[in-house]
């Protein structure tokens, strides 16, 4: 059985290979107190946020509880947002933060990508109004692996 860590190079062979959720062979790892801890940020926190989701020539405004990811809340609203796994690890459902704060510390991506303005829309929970564009996912595994090899 393979165990997958947040790895940029390994993050990047994983996400060539097809994913199959129930594979034997693959166990993910995540931190063990994420969901309490988050919890525990948004108990002073209890309004929605406003969030602005750009798709193509296509703009959406939803309403985002702080505790549900921004991915939770398009696929709720029967937006076609991509998407894969749904623990930040695939990497298909990519954004640009044009605006706004998001929470991400549940998914993989490299420090750099994230202060850079980039977000996993599956793990990205909104700590402010926000504006993001859905982007290829091309553009943020280009820039993921080019972070790597820095």
């Amino acid at each position: 059985m393979a165990a997958l860590h947040s790895s940029p190079s390994l993050l990047l062979n994983f996400r060539n290979q097809t994913f199959q959720p129930n594979s034997p062979r693959l166990k993910l790892h995540s931190t063990p107190n994420a969901s309490r801890i988050r919890r525990r940020r948004l108990s002073t926190s209890v309004r929605a946020y406003k969030v602005v989701i750009e798709q193509g020539d296509k703009t959406t405004e939803l309403e985002v509880e702080p505790d549900e990811t921004i991915l939770e809340k398009a696929l709720d609203s029967d937006l076609p947002v991509p998407h894969d796994c749904k623990l930040g690890v695939c990497m298909t459902c990519p954004a640009r933060l044009v605006d706004g704060n998001v929470d991400q510390s549940e998914g993989m991506l490299s420090d750099d990508v994230v202060e850079r303005g980039y977000a996993l829309l599956c793990v990205s929970y909104p700590r402010s109004d926000c504006h993001v564009k859905v982007i290829p996912e091309e553009e943020l595994l280009s820039l993921q692996l080019a972070t790597a090899n820095d």
